[in-house]
């Protein structure tokens, strides 16, 4: 089991409207330096789908995308103890403080990628922040009950917030 302390800074300024929340980066995100970088994943295939338009696989494009259309982003989790990716192993949770995020911009729903990232915000965050949350399916392929077109009907939702 690894000691994982996140290294990825937030994605947000004065004019993201939502934050998108997952657990902790994967092995590969980590290696990677950005968020949903294991290229089995499925999440940057359904914002070009949701969004219509093309995001280049690259950390500045990534960024670029996230800020245009008014989207934050960093994970529930600073400090863990886990194997592999396997949010089933998480021990010893220490989680981000998000207060920043709030105070720079109007925030004005979370989404959490995932049962695991929606309890421990629900469990460690949500009474800090009077902001609106809501679960969407994770978009790792090992989420196997959700094909990408359920996966996009749910992502779907976050268009009413930006």
């Amino acid at each position: 089991m690894d000691y994982i302390i996140h290294s990825i800074k937030p994605v947000y300024n004065h004019t993201s409207k939502i934050l998108i929340l997952g657990t902790l980066p994967s092995p590969k995100s980590r290696e990677v330096g950005f968020f949903y970088s294991h290229p089995q994943n499925r999440f940057w295939k359904i914002m070009e789908i949701i969004f219509g338009k093309p995001i280049e696989e690259n950390i500045n494009a990534r960024i670029a995308f996230l800020l245009e259309y008014n989207i934050a982003m960093w994970d529930v989790i600073s400090e863990c103890y886990i194997e592999g990716a396997s949010d089933a192993t998480i021990k010893k949770v220490v989680v981000n403080d998000f207060s920043h995020i709030f105070l720079t911009a109007n925030i004005k729903a979370v989404f959490l990628t995932g049962t695991t990232a929606y309890n421990l915000y629900k469990k460690y965050c949500a009474k800090y922040h009077a902001t609106p949350y809501y679960l969407l399916p994770s978009p790792s392929s090992a989420n196997c009950a959700a094909d990408l077109n359920k996966l996009v009907a749910e992502y779907k939702r976050i268009l009413e917030f930006i």
